[in-house]
């Protein structure tokens, strides 16, 4: 299963980026699709994820800003980060994942930069 994300970039407070994600390969059809972001000397932490179901799940410092939703015949999930801040700034990875997590896969993450 591969992952290839594209869409990250540089944007000032308040401004728009969209994330891509296309996942290819193998794929077990019920699946959860995520992104998830890391700093330096941080965790990875989820951001937000969306089931092939269309149930969605955001991080509370997100809810309200950021929107996630997939193409299932695509395979390619998607966030839209409006009313982006500086904390906003990390590189976000696309994950997929089924079994209960057992099998999951990471895409090279994509910078996002968010100046103040």
């Amino acid at each position: 299963v591969q992952l290839q994300a594209s869409g990250g970039g540089l944007a000032q407070t308040g401004e728009s980026l969209r994330l891509a994600c296309a996942a290819s390969g193998s794929i077990f059809r019920s699946n959860v699709m995520g992104w998830y972001r890391q700093v330096p000397g941080k965790q990875r932490e989820l951001v937000a994820s969306i089931s092939s179901g269309g149930s969605t799940n955001y991080a509370d410092s997100v809810k309200g800003r950021f929107t996630i939703s997939r193409d299932n015949a695509k395979n390619t999930v998607y966030l839209q980060m409006n009313s982006l801040k500086p904390e906003d700034t990390a590189v976000y990875y696309c994950n997929i994942a089924w079994g209960a997590r057992n099998w999951s896969y990471w895409g090279e993450g994509t910078l996002v930069t968010v100046s103040s």
